[in-house]
């Protein structure tokens, strides 16, 4: 029987987080920064405004970027929404809940991870959108942003790493290595 009413001793069983939820959470709310942020707030590009078709100077051109844009949180929303139950999901068979290092460090990971697959694919390969559609010359932008990317990745993993020894040493000493 599991649950509250469980007597097993799960002492020898002492389970260290798992990575994906975290990161699956970095992915997401790294793509509501760039949403909120960038595309509403700022105002400073859509999902497709560098598309010639839909330029968001005109009404048609506006409601298909703000569509693309809405289609875009709904999967960043599905992100959260999936790295939310797999945290549960975890937390469900045993595992230790993450200490502050490792899971602000994946989340700041995942959010690098993000920023680096969409402003590569959509800034550079695609080219559906800079970071700045507002001016003439985006390289610049779009640059700083895969380098800010960069920096969140390092500093992400080097938190999650102390976070990470961290764990193995409670999980050790639990068991009594």
């Amino acid at each position: 029987m599991h649950g509250q009413f469980d007597t097993r001793d799960r002492s020898a069983a002492v389970r260290r987080p798992t990575v994906l939820p975290a990161l699956l959470l970095g992915l997401g709310f790294g793509g509501f920064i760039d949403g909120i942020v960038l595309h509403e707030i700022l105002q400073w590009h859509h999902m497709v405004s560098h598309v010639d078709d839909y330029p968001v100077d005109t009404l048609a051109g506006l409601e298909v970027n703000v569509l693309a844009d809405g289609i875009f949180h709904v999967a960043t929303w599905l992100l959260v929404w999936a790295g939310t139950i797999m945290m549960l999901i975890s937390w469900r068979q045993g595992r230790l809940a993450p200490n502050w290092s490792f899971h602000f460090g994946l989340l700041l990971m995942g959010w690098a991870i993000f920023n680096l697959v969409e402003g590569v694919i959509d800034h550079h390969i695609l080219q559906v959108h800079h970071v700045r559609d507002d001016l003439g010359a985006p390289l610049a932008w779009d640059l700083g942003f895969l380098l800010l990317s960069v920096v969140l990745l390092v500093a992400g993993w080097l938190l999650y790493r102390r976070g990470d020894r961290a764990l193995g040493a409670a999980a050790r000493a639990h068991r009594g290595d």
